[in-house]
């Protein structure tokens, strides 16, 4: 991760205590266990829509503000198939807008079948509707997708982002990559220890529940913090 990444991480996560308060920094976690997301999910349309209202809860949207839609799948990557692999970009998992002042969030079909993805879009995807539909960044802001992804970190549901980054799996002996979002695996790592570090954490219990590139950036991110301030 390059210095500007850094210091772009370091001043919007300030902004974010001036937008938001102090208070996000005292809440729980959120994380991928029965506490947050109780029962079998088995993908259902209802099922999507009560993940919906759960994260909307977790990330103070008001749930009866947010309709939910499904769009298909996007593309392949031809390169990947070339090679035996599968690759998607999942920037596009979810899509915002707005219409007759209610956020209208569009999930992708095939999100019902990897809930950790599933959470981490419609947290990508809320994180619109708390920036952009409050009004605290304009549409055209250079930044505003990667400034999406940061703030589900400072709201508390960043583990879901920041595994879903980059994601390996095997089927049929046939390799696939899913990525997912805006931020790097390293720029995740940072935030997310930069959120550790303004909550008062330097060896945070959650950071177990992380993937282990965006743990391994975590630890790193909150050594170099703690060097800092010495």
């Amino acid at each position: 991760m390059v210095a500007a990444e850094q210091a772009w991480i370091d001043e919007n996560m300030e902004w974010f205590r001036v937008q938001f308060g102090d208070r996000w920094l005292s809440r729980p976690v959120v994380l991928p266990t029965d506490d947050y997301f109780p029962g079998v999910f088995t993908g259902s349309p209802d099922e999507v829509r009560a993940a919906v209202a759960s994260v909307c809860s977790y990330m103070g949207v008001d749930v009866d503000r947010i309709v939910v839609e499904f769009h298909e799948t996007g593309r392949d990557d031809a390169l990947a198939r070339a090679i035996g692999a599968a690759s998607s970009w999942s920037g596009a998992a979810g899509h915002y807008r707005t219409v007759d002042g209610k956020a209208v969030v569009s999930l992708e079909e095939s999100l019902a079948g990897s809930p950790r993805l599933l959470v981490a879009t419609i947290a990508h995807e809320l994180a619109h509707a708390r920036l952009l539909g409050e009004g605290r960044v304009a549409h055209d802001r250079p930044d505003q997708e990667p400034l999406t992804d940061l703030l589900t970190v400072y709201l508390g549901v960043g583990l879901f982002a920041a595994n879903a980054s980059l994601e390996f799996a095997s089927t049929a002996g046939r390799w696939s990559a899913s990525r997912l979002g805006y931020l790097t695996e390293p720029m995740f790592g940072y935030a997310l220890a930069r959120y550790a570090w303004m909550r008062g954490e330097t060896d945070p219990a959650w950071g177990r529940f992380l993937d282990t590139n965006p743990r391994t950036f975590l630890k790193k991110g909150l050594r170099y913090l703690k060097h800092s301030a010495g």
